[in-house]
């Protein structure tokens, strides 16, 4: 990784802006984690790779987390869709397939 010497300015929040050439560096953008270590007067960053990055993943496991949280049960998968999924375990998926047939939203 490229040497970086970048400065910001601490608020009366305690709030620092992370410089873009940071942010860049280390491959965090909007809505990503970074920790902070203290070693000694230096403070280490680094980019927090979560199991799913995808923002869409992350929201929907946020959701179901917030659901299992307040209490609200998740219903089982409708048979047909469980056996459909558990049938296609093992074979790849290639995501820029067309898809075949019609697809209701």
């Amino acid at each position: 990784m490229p040497e970086i010497h970048e400065v910001s300015t601490l608020t009366s929040k305690g709030q620092i802006t992370l410089p873009k050439s940071i942010r860049q560096a280390l491959g965090v953008d909007t809505g990503g984690k970074v920790a902070f270590d203290l070693r000694g007067d230096e403070v280490i960053v680094t980019r927090v790779v979560t199991e799913h990055e995808d923002p869409a993943i992350g929201a929907f496991l946020a959701l179901l987390e917030a659901d299992l949280r307040a209490g609200r049960h998740i219903q089982a998968l409708p048979d047909d869709l469980a056996k459909t999924m558990l049938a296609s375990i093992d074979h790849p998926v290639n995501l820029d397939d067309d898809i075949a047939g019609e697809v209701a939203l």
